[in-house]
């Protein structure tokens, strides 16, 4: 039975935490995976429960941080060689970015026979200054160099990675969207709908826009309040900005909402119809997914945003900024209205269309679902990866 050694950077919230957990479950009995994760940040919520319920025991390296540090980067270093050298893979599967640096600088010098690093997004433009983004985009084209294989998410990511910044190969790099079990997007939705707009007092006749995600600047929030901000001053009808997720921006978002004029309530502290909720981190997402009527993302850079496949799932129509591998998840105006990235005037009008538009919204939710149902579920992403391990490993083996 071959083996795999699966590193992801930490298990917080996101595709990418789901991506390793199916992959980790559900390629047994043919291949043996061992995950390994690092930790994650105090303001990140936890997704250790989603691995859990999936029966897996992740190996813990408490010195692999998302941010670079010398000293903690070299113990997590040799933490994973000594790994390597225990579990003997056959097959190194490495997850974004700090994971895929470590895991593949390690299991190159254990001359480990196969390595994989999965791109779930990337941080060549909107994350740092031309001078640091040269830098990583240099170190990511040696990384590829001693990658055996490299996984993109969407097509638009394999144009970006392959001819725009020229990381790696096109010949190396293999199209493999994420998947997702999305049934629980389908169920009681009603029963769901109705909790969660009790809980956050909010009525039949108040339409909720929901951005999902965590409050750092890539995601642009603040183009999001912006356009609460214009809409509330044109639309004529009830509507609630809801803010799901929490982050280092919590409270500038916060500060932004008093210079916008906008009232909002947080935990604890709620507001009688509020502009903007501010609900922090929910675990069982399908809950404001099921209260809300209209998903928003505003975001500079996306991988594949895991919210919009959640929001087709469950029968949302989307307003979004084009960035990263968005417009590979949604149909363009059958699934989804969008608009340039940073634009708040072009955003906020589509935002206005869809809520004064109750026959658009209704056809939009119709389409999202079918649109979903066969592209990212988590079957079709285990079968693509199973195909591509047994074609490398055969690769390897006729070399050695």
């Amino acid at each position: 039975m071959p083996k795999v050694l699966r590193i992801i950077n930490r298990l917080n919230l996101g595709g990418p935490t789901f991506n390793a957990a199916y992959l980790s479950r559900y390629l047994a009995p043919e291949f043996e995976t061992m995950l390994v994760s690092g930790i994650k940040e105090e303001t990140e919520e936890s997704s250790e429960f989603i691995v859990e319920q999936m029966g897996l025991k992740p190996v813990y390296i408490p010195e692999m941080h998302r941010e670079i540090s010398l000293g903690s980067d070299r113990k997590a270093y040799l933490r994973i060689k000594e790994i390597i050298g225990d579990f003997k893979p056959d097959i190194v599967h490495t997850h974004a970015a700090k994971a895929g640096t470590l895991g593949r600088l390690a299991a190159a010098s254990m001359k480990v026979p196969v390595v994989i690093h999965t791109f779930h997004g990337h941080v060549f433009h909107s994350y740092f200054s031309p001078a640091k983004t040269l830098v990583f985009r240099a170190i990511e084209r040696y990384l590829s160099s001693i990658s055996t294989g490299i996984i993109a998410i969407s097509d638009l990511q394999k144009h970006e990675l392959c001819d725009v910044y020229k990381v790696c190969t096109a010949s190396k790099t293999h199209v493999i969207p994420l998947g997702f079990d999305l049934s629980r997007f389908r169920n009681d939705q009603e029963q769901l709908r109705r909790s969660f707009r009790d809980s956050y007092h909010i009525d039949d006749r108040t339409l909720v826009v929901a951005i999902i995600g965590r409050l750092v600047p890539v995601k642009n929030h603040r183009l999001f309040l912006d356009a609460i901000a214009r809409v509330k001053s044109i639309y004529k009808g009830k509507m609630t900005g809801l803010i799901v997720g929490d982050g280092e921006d919590r409270m500038a978002l916060e500060n932004y909402c008093l210079q916008l004029g906008l009232t909002f309530s947080v935990p604890g502290k709620p507001v009688e119809s509020p502009d903007v909720i501010f609900t922090s981190w929910i675990k069982d997402v399908e809950r404001p997914m099921a209260g809300c009527d209209i998903v928003a993302m505003t975001s500079l850079n996306e991988g594949t945003p895991v919210s919009l496949i959640e929001a087709q799932a469950a029968s949302k129509p989307i307003v979004t900024t084009i960035a990263g591998g968005i417009a590979d998840v949604v149909s363009e105006g059958k699934t989804a209205l969008l608009s340039p990235s940073g634009d708040v005037v072009s955003f906020s009008d589509n935002l206005i269309r869809l809520l004064e538009d109750e026959q658009l919204r209704s056809s939009m939710t119709l389409s999202g679902w079918p649109f979903v149902e066969s592209r990212f579920h988590y079957t079709r992403l285990v079968e693509d990866v199973r195909q591509l391990y047994r074609s490398l490993l055969t690769e390897a083996r006729s070399k050695s």
